[in-house]
Order: structure tokens, then C-alpha cells, then sequence
């Protein structure tokens, strides 16, 4: 079960930082600005889906071996479905309302997104924390 439990918070790990700092800066640095934001909102759906089943798995799998990693997986988890169904759609409709010319909405979308990015921070700084437990 523990070797189990490592596999899943590595590839919990490894998956988000390489959508965060590989995937999502790649779309940027290639696509134009329209279609780069395009993709992402096709993507991050997904992303948080990938987050939240792996880390409810990883919680599930480090229940009976580590209580307080299970914790942290299971609020990587919540984070994880909070952000998907909740946040993104707010960001999504903060920012198409920025590009509808709203300047109020430029803001909102700044806030919203600045959240969203802490909240990803969090979720990356937890799984590496279980991560160096097993070390």
C-alpha cells in the first residue's frame, strides 16, 4: 500500500507541476492570445479533474498508512473540485466579459485568476509536503 501511495502523490506532483510550469507557459509562449485562452479553458476542466481523482485516490491509498497525508490529499482533492466547479466557471465569465469590453470585469478576472493560482501553489506545496514525508 505505501509504494502505492508514493506513486500516486508523485504522479499527483509531477503532473501538476508539469501542466503549471510546462504545458500552460508553452500555450502562451506558441499560441496567440485568443487561442492560447481558448485551449486552456478546454484544458483546466480536465486538469482539475486529473487533480481531484488522484488525489482522492492518494487519499484513499494513504488512509491506512499515513492519517495526516491523507489529510492533505483529501484537501488537495476539495481544493481541486472547489476550484473546477466553482472558481473556473467565475474566471470564465469574469474574463469573457473582459473581452466584451467590461473594464470593470478586468479586476474580477485579476482577482479571480490571482486565487486560482494560490490555490494551485497550495494544492503543489501539499503534494510535495506527502512527497517528502516518504523521503
Amino acid at each position: 500500500m505505501k509504494f502505492l501511495s508514493l506513486l500516486a502523490s508523485a504522479t499527483l506532483f509531477s503532473g501538476m507541476m508539469l501542466f503549471s510550469f510546462g504545458f500552460a507557459p508553452l500555450v502562451f509562449k506558441t499560441l496567440d492570445v485568443g487561442e492560447a485562452g481558448r485551449m486552456l479553458r478546454l484544458a483546466f476542466p480536465w486538469y482539475y479533474l486529473f487533480v481531484f481523482a488522484i488525489a482522492a485516490l492518494g487519499a484513499a491509498l494513504l488512509f491506512s498508512v499515513d492519517q495526516s497525508s491523507s489529510l492533505v490529499m483529501v484537501t488537495i482533492a476539495s481544493i481541486a473540485l472547489y476550484t473546477r466547479q466553482g472558481l473556473m466557471p467565475q474566471i470564465n465569465s469574469a474574463r469573457d466579459q473582459q473581452v466584451g469590453g467590461n473594464l470593470v470585469s478586468n479586476k474580477r478576472f485579476a482577482r479571480l485568476h490571482g486565487v486560482a493560482v494560490l490555490l494551485n501553489l497550495i494544492q503543489l506545496f501539499g503534494a510535495g509536503l506527502v512527497l517528502f514525508r516518504f523521503s
